[in-house]
């Protein structure tokens, strides 16, 4: 099998932050980075981050400094950390409990909240990976309010990166669920599949599963994708790796050989399984179907595929 090397980045990656992490127990620190008169913010409202632009498909990150910043911390129900850009202290707060968001706005900014996968990964490289992290970090702190060991509150410990219980005294930390995205392929031709899920019904995309305990990832690789097709694969191959804070994984992206061809779906989790020319996928609508949009790792993973040839 020809080893494919991810040609770039994928989205939400290639942070610009240094997250300087023996900072966040300095709670006098972590306090006067909060006061500086430079810190920047990173609101999330709902799952969603402060964007301009992406009605017109030219989508911008909008951070906010100086009073615009104090404004908004004074109004947030939970905050955290992130780390350092260019020596300039950067957090992320979260204003979900606030049902109208325009006050926490400067006047005339022409932005709001918005999906960040709405950005298409179109949205500045840089920018992205540190919406992503924001957006991850803030859905874990909204779900972790209370101990999963005795049920009591828990209380936010260095600079937002620990939960701990006020009953039985555990801490909890930020959690990443590992999935494994792989790209099937046989003489020529790729597996893609369509899952109800899908935004359209014409899209197919890689298959895709968690990863069980006790498991490597070339084992959840092939457990996952006989499961959902029928297929038996051998030399699996790692691609990259994608950060995908919707709301908590990290993809990690293959390459698989199929060893057979039947298809035989699961249809608790695929409607639909094909396999795809190279030529069909080069135009996918000329022969009716979309592939996944570009700020996926299966984009990529299908992209470099095709350069490949």
């Amino acid at each position: 099998m020809t080893l494919i090397i991810a040609s770039r980045p994928n989205a939400y990656t290639g942070s610009p932050l240094d997250r300087v992490a023996e900072r966040r127990t300095d709670d006098a620190w972590i306090a006067a980075a909060l006061a500086s008169p430079e810190v920047i913010i990173v609101p999330v409202w709902r799952a969603r981050s402060l964007l301009r632009g992406v009605d017109v498909r030219r989508p911008e990150a909008v951070f906010l400094a100086g009073p615009q910043a104090a404004a908004i911390l004074a109004r947030a129900d939970h905050w955290a950390f992130l780390g350092l850009r260019d020596g300039v202290p950067v957090f992320s707060v979260d204003v979900s409990t606030e049902d109208n968001t325009a006050p926490l706005l400067p006047d005339g900014l022409e932005a709001g909240f918005a999906d960040l996968r709405a950005t298409m990964g179109l949205l500045n490289g840089h920018d992205a990976s540190v919406l992503a992290h924001a957006r991850g970090l803030m859905h874990w702190r909204t779900k972790h309010r209370f101990c999963g060991i005795c049920g009591s509150a828990c209380e936010p410990k260095s600079a937002g990166h620990v939960m701990h219980c006020t009953g039985c005294g555990v801490d909890h930390f930020p959690r990443t669920d590992p999935a494994v995205i792989m790209l099937v392929h046989s003489k020529g031709r790729a597996l893609l599949g369509h899952s109800a899920r899908f935004p359209t019904s014409t899209m197919y995309s890689t298959l895709a599963g968690f990863v069980e305990p006790g498991e490597s990832l070339e084992e959840a690789v092939a457990r996952e994708v006989f499961e959902e097709s029928g297929i038996r694969v051998t030399n699996v191959r790692y691609h990259s790796s994608q950060p995908w804070p919707f709301p908590a994984s990290i993809m990690l992206g293959f390459y698989a050989e199929a060893t057979t061809e039947e298809i035989t779906i699961d249809p608790e989790e695929l409607t639909d399984a094909r396999w795809f020319s190279r030529a069909e996928m080069h135009s996918p609508r000329d022969h009716g179907f979309m592939l996944p949009r570009g700020d996926s790792v299966a984009s990529r993973l299908i992209e470099d595929w095709l350069a490949s040839e």
